[in-house]
This record gives C-alpha cells, structure tokens and sequence, in this order.
C-alpha cells in the first residue's frame, strides 16, 4: 500500500492544539497521549478519504488502483483508532470521535453536493468541518475556551493552503467547487472573495487569541509566531 498511497500528512497546528488542550487536564499522561492519537487518526483518515478523486470511465488501472488503496488507507486509520480507545475501555470518547466522524461527514456532503445560499454560508460550514473534531475533543475534555480561536485559525489555514495549491496549477476541491458555485466568477474572481474573507478571518483570529486563558500563555505565543509566518510573510511575498 505504502508504494502507491502518500504517506499521511499530520497537521502540526491541529496537533499543537489539541496537545495545549490535554496540558490543561487533570488526565492521566496515558490518556492525554491516547486522545491525542487517536484524535490525529481520525483527522488523519478524515484526511486521507479526501484525497479520493471521483471515478471516470477512462481512468486507466493504475488511477483506479491508487483510488481503491487511498480508501483502503483511510479505513485502517479510522479502525487504528476504535482499536486503540478499545484499549483504554473508554466508550464515551469514543462516542465524541464517532459523532464529530458522523457530522463531519454529513457537512462535507452538503458544502460539496448540496447548493448553498452564498459564499459566506459556504465558509461557514468549512470551518466547521475544519474544526469540529478539534472542539468536540476540547469540550469533551471541558476546555471549550479554546474553541473559538481553533475554528478561525483552521479556517484560515484552510483557505491558505487551498489557494496556494490553486496558485501552483494543483487541483483542489474547494477552489473548484467555488468557482462551480459562483456560476461566470473566474478563478480570479473567487481569489479575491477568499482574499477578503482571509482579511476578516484574521483580525477575528487575532481578536480570539487575546482572549484566550491566561494558561494558554505558550499557545497564545505560537499563535502570534503562526499568524505572522503564515499570513503576513504570504502577503510580503505575494506584494513582492
């Protein structure tokens, strides 16, 4: 499987803040590590499902191969993760990651298959699939301070990453299904509304990070450390 499938990419930012979440726990060192595990397993497969591109009748073996070992890939690590919770005998996380897994599931449907309203419901619900297993973990674990600060973050983060791979001539899912969406807006044009939506998120990321929990002082500085990095470099650069 390894030959043909990538290997899976961990996302540090969703894997800082849930480390940040189990920090401020009175969990066991076992637990804390397990639920940061299994929850980057979920993400992981979530992750790696959506790397599935659709069937075409003249997709050759090799494509349809690669598609079947990419599904296969994302169940093991969705099984990895009721394997090791099974261990702990803890069935009400997993409840919680089966539920987020479920709903998760249900919203990409509807932003991908189903119209939506306008550009801001879309957005919306992005960042709902971006972060909801991040806050359903952090209200789990009664440290939901943190959730409004992930949901904007990740949603940034997002739209970022889906630019970019725009930008490099690579195909992504947002991007087209936007440009889809907006009907005679170019890909041009819907740069420009995910531009100003990055504007607006990231005053309100940076609003967020300041009202955040004095114990979360050490996220709060990689925060400041990630929004600079990300956003105001990208934008020296792209001015440049």
């Amino acid at each position: 499987m390894v030959k043909f499938v990538q290997e899976p990419l961990i996302d540090e930012d969703k894997l800082v803040l849930l480390s940040s979440i189990m920090d401020h726990t009175s969990l066991s060192q076992v637990k804390k590590e397990q639920y940061i595990i299994t929850t980057m397993l979920v993400q992981i497969a979530l992750d790696t499902h959506d790397l599935v591109t659709l069937t075409d009748e003249e997709d050759d073996r090799e494509t349809v191969r690669n598609r079947q070992l990419t599904v296969l890939a994302g169940d093991y690590y969705s099984g990895l993760y009721y394997y090791l919770l099974s261990q702990l005998d803890d069935i009400p996380m997993i409840h919680t990651l089966a539920g987020a897994i479920k709903e998760i599931n249900e919203l990409k449907m509807e932003l991908y298959y189903k119209d939506v309203e306008s550009f801001q419901e879309f957005l919306n619900g992005l960042k709902k699939v971006e972060s909801l297993l991040i806050q359903r973990v952090a209200s789990y674990v009664q440290r939901s301070s943190i959730n409004d600060m992930a949901g904007e973050w990740l949603l940034a983060k997002k739209l970022m990453v889906e630019k970019r791979s725009y930008q490099e001539g690579k195909f992504s899912p947002l991007m087209d299904t936007l440009i889809n969406r907006e009907g005679s807006h170019s890909g041009g044009q819907v740069m420009i509304h995910i531009e100003q939506m990055l504007q607006h998120h990231m005053h309100r990321l940076e609003n967020s990070v300041s009202q955040l929990p004095i114990h979360f002082n050490w996220l709060k500085s990689y925060m400041h450390s990630a929004i600079h990095h990300q956003f105001n470099h990208r934008q020296i650069a792209e001015e440049g």
